[in-house]
């Protein structure tokens, strides 16, 4: 079956500093893999180039068997168009770490805003649309609250809302539990485990929270200097990993 996501050969330079280089990757649709690593090894960066917030420097970028990027014409690489770019932003939803809300917007405008002035729907179908997300993950009693109102947890479920309302088939977690209270992080993940159950999406999730992997992972990928070093299920890579970078790094994990 072809892959949901996949990275072939693919270079990424910031200047002279190389992030990732001849970089493979794939991700079956469906499947929910985790990248862990220290920071500036390449994680996040994977992420922004599939929302195109990132142009790669070399090689094929592929999500549902269309090209991101470039594409070829026998021989040749060409770009795409900004149609095209602008086509496939609509296979991907991104949730950030600081959630990223309109704070004039209340929690239903926020969600509705994409679908209309995007997708070009109608108000009343937009509003119903945001409406029902909402209602999905918890929060029908907030439809009216502006994000001031929330908890960070709230405004968390608030953003994976939003995302899923572009109805992507790849959804990005980028440190999504880092900056809510412990006792809230249980909730956003109830949300992210009952749409990838439903939804059957792709998720590439950033984490440095080793509860967060265990709870949704299919996969681990442990990042280093722009290369994964180790990958496999949480249980193999979390509590059992076999590279020594991977040992050094859960170490320094588990005593912050």
């Amino acid at each position: 079956m072809m892959p949901m996501v996949r990275f072939e050969n693919v270079t990424k330079r910031f200047g002279a500093t190389v992030v990732l280089d001849a970089f493979d990757f794939e991700a079956a649709r469906g499947e929910k893999v985790v990248l862990i690593g220290p920071s500036g090894s390449g994680k996040s960066t994977l992420l922004r180039m599939l929302m195109t917030l990132e142009r790669i420097d070399a090689g094929m970028v592929m999500i549902d068997g269309e090209a991101l990027w470039y594409v070829r014409d026998g021989a040749d690489v060409e770009p795409v168009t900004q149609a095209h770019l602008h086509h496939m932003r609509a296979k991907v939803g991104m949730v950030f770490q600081h959630f990223n809300l309109f704070p004039h917007m209340t929690a239903l405008q926020n969600v509705a805003n994409a679908p209309r002035h995007v997708l070009g729907k109608p108000k009343a179908e937009a509003e119903a649309l945001a409406e029902m997300l909402l209602r999905k993950v918890g929060l029908g009693d907030k439809l009216s609250s502006y994000p001031a109102r929330l908890s960070g947890g709230q405004q968390q479920r608030v953003a994976i809302a939003r995302a899923m309302a572009m109805e992507p088939k790849v959804m990005l977690f980028d440190e999504v539990t880092s900056a809510l209270d412990p006792e809230l992080v249980g909730e956003v993940l109830d949300v992210m485990r009952a749409l990838s159950v439903e939804r059957d999406l792709t998720m590439l999730i950033v984490t440095h929270q080793m509860g967060v992997a265990r709870a949704l992972a299919d996969r681990v990928c442990f990042f280093e200097k722009g290369a994964i070093v180790e990958q496999g299920p949480p249980e193999q890579v979390i509590d059992d990993p076999v590279h020594a970078r991977t040992q050094s790094f859960l170490r320094a994990v588990r005593l912050t």
